[in-house]
């Protein structure tokens, strides 16, 4: 397959850091972001030098506009923009999730997603090409009990995407994507013990990656699950 330049966003641990790995082994240049400066200095020594990994909170607008504007003239437009940073609350009921934690929650969880698209969308729609996939969840087309924040910003990421969707010029795709239920992090703070009895990341990435690779315009607006 032809190299590709991929974006994604949240590469420091779980999902993202699974699949930046895989398709890095695929020969394709990534374009990665994330808040723990550690994982990104490790990732950066661990890559060719086209691919580059930053420091960017993602709720913060200007600096994802600064990163963007850097990644874009480095590697050009992404022919795929995977939006998966995220973060979910402590499981409580909603009457007592503080109310700065639900906000630094939709502030990366929506927020961010928003910033990302606003900074490398306008680019992608210059050459009219690339497939946008926005990270879902179960719980953003169903609900639980305790994690009602994470339900609401990922139901918001559904509807956020599939009207996105509607907008985009032919030749381009937004999809929103539950990705399933994977041992990662975020799974052991509200799934406890039981979180391990689900596939690793890495085993994960393994399937999904092709999956996402072969995303095109015919999957415009569809709600999809990764295998």
């Amino acid at each position: 397959m032809e190299s590709r330049h991929i974006v994604i966003t949240g590469v420091s641990q779980g999902l993202g850091r699974a699949m930046a790995e895989q398709f890095i082994n695929r020969g394709h240049v990534v374009s990665g972001c994330a808040r723990n400066r550690n994982a990104i200095d490790e990732l950066n020594d661990r890559t060719t030098s086209h691919c580059q990994f930053s420091v960017v909170d993602v709720s913060d607008a200007e600096h994802v506009q600064q990163w963007a504007t850097q990644i874009l003239a480095a590697n050009g437009p992404p022919s795929l923009l995977i939006n998966n940073a995220a973060m979910i609350n402590r499981n409580a009921a909603l009457w007592d999730v503080p109310a700065n934690e639900f906000c630094m929650l939709t502030d990366i969880n929506i927020n961010g997603t928003f910033h990302v698209i606003q900074a490398f969308v306008p680019a992608m729609i210059k050459v009219q090409t690339g497939v946008i996939v926005n990270f879902s969840s179960g719980w953003g087309r169903s609900t639980s009990p305790d994690v009602a924040p994470y339900c609401a910003s990922k139901w918001a990421i559904e509807g956020l995407t599939r009207a996105l969707a509607s907008e985009l010029p032919h030749g381009m795709a937004a999809i929103p994507l539950n990705p399933g239920i994977i041992h990662t992090e975020m799974l052991d703070s509200c799934f406890g013990a039981s979180a391990s009895s689900f596939p690793s990341p890495d085993q994960w990435a393994e399937t999904a990656v092709p999956f996402l690779l072969q995303l095109d315009t015919s999957d415009n607006g569809t709600p999809h699950t990764a295998p």
